[in-house]
């Protein structure tokens, strides 16, 4: 007896594989009066039907024609029925299969349908159990491939909805970081001449941290530092800052909480956590001599090891919007010189062995941009604008 007429009530009817055409039916049974009876029965309820003789003939037939449902004989264990079911469903993944089978032997059945099969239909069986197995497997099969469909458009939502969500916080960490690189301007604008400053330190800083193969996600943290490494000097008088003589030793004392002061200010904010970091250790140096903690050797944050190179190239080259090969070659030599003293030797090294024009080519580049940017604005304030 059909496990389908055991489970399932009144006799229902499923006739289409899709809204568009009826659901095609391929019978595979040895016996010609056996699938000739089966298949006007199908061919009555509306399915369209097939014929052939055995699993070979089935399996030669699949290969080249898409079928909803295959209803067949059991191949005997011995024979490979569990190959010819798999091959059934390797040829065509998503087809309903129902075994038939005189011989009622559970294991086979259950074996059968733990590999893929729909159902099993026992000989000799009536018509309606027939057409009950096949409206149900079909029914089954449609919810199957729905689902399957459901859930292939959800994966493509959520790739979708992935690379919008990718695309907005590209545009949202593009807007920190012009909002990081103004901010790094204004804080430059509180020094004389020092227009592109910390822009250039930051991208000799990431042109370092390129040779030193760190990641993307680490320079850019090392990147945000660079630009507010400064920040600290918001809560230093503009007279000391602007001061053009040497500074006393309280003076020197008060300037040197800077560090601290920026870091208090960006370690509350959480995607600059790490980014504090380096601010609150720009000053300190490899041999121990710097501040505020006075680290030493690699105890120093890496972005800040790297500032401090990229800070003193800027520093030994910077001069009135010049930076000629002389002075970088000049520079070049000088840091080679602090090598293990203020600075990391293996930055150092990383550092000399990027060739010079790199350098004067980041430099003039930033310098160009940095000067039209002031022209433009000694301009609009000439206009009253």
């Amino acid at each position: 007896m059909s496990t389908a007429s055991k489970a399932y009530g009144p006799l229902t009817t499923a006739p289409f594989g899709s809204i568009f055409r009826p659901a095609r039916i391929l019978v595979a049974d040895k016996e010609l009066l056996s699938r000739e009876v089966v298949a006007r029965k199908l061919e009555s309820l509306g399915y369209i039907c097939d014929c052939c003789e055995d699993s070979h003939s089935a399996l030669d037939i699949l290969a080249g024609h898409s079928y909803d449902l295959i209803l067949t004989d059991i191949v005997p264990p011995e024979k490979g029925g569990v190959d010819f079911l798999k091959n059934i469903l390797q040829i065509r993944p998503g087809i309903a299969v129902i075994l038939v089978t005189s011989d009622v032997n559970i294991e086979v059945a259950v074996d059968a349908l733990k590999h893929g099969a729909y159902d099993y239909i026992t000989k000799p069986f009536n018509m309606e159990e027939l057409s009950i197995g096949v409206s149900r497997a079909l029914e089954k099969r449609r919810m199957i491939l729905e689902n399957q469909s459901y859930q292939r458009t959800l994966e493509e939502q959520v790739a979708s909805r992935t690379v919008q969500l990718r695309d907005a916080l590209g545009i949202l960490e593009q807007t920190y970081h012009s909002t990081l690189v103004a901010l790094s301007k204004a804080l430059d604008s509180r020094h004389a001449d020092s227009e592109g400053h910390t822009l250039r330190i930051t991208v000799y800083g990431s042109r370092l941290a390129q040779a030193l193969c760190m990641s993307e996600s680490e320079i850019r943290v090392m990147e945000q530092g660079i630009l507010l490494h400064d920040v600290g000097n918001i809560g230093i008088p503009d007279a000391l800052l602007e001061k053009k003589d040497a500074l006393d030793e309280n003076e020197c004392l008060l300037m040197r909480n800077h560090p601290e002061i920026g870091f208090r200010i960006l370690s509350r904010i959480k995607f600059l956590e790490e980014s504090a970091k380096l601010v609150l250790q720009h000053h300190e140096r490899y041999n121990g001599q710097g501040y505020p903690q006075g680290l030493q050797g690699e105890d120093i944050h890496l972005g800040a090891r790297i500032f401090a190179v990229a800070d003193m190239f800027e520093t030994l080259t910077y001069s009135r919007f010049s930076c000629t090969a002389e002075n970088i070659e000049s520079a070049c030599m000088e840091i080679n010189k602090m090598s293990g003293t203020l600075l990391d030797p293996v930055i150092v090294d990383q550092f000399l062995k990027i060739p010079q024009h790199e350098w004067k080519e980041i430099s003039s580049n930033i310098t160009k941009n940095a000067g039209l940017s002031k022209m433009r604005r000694i301009e609009k304030k000439k206009n009253g604008n």
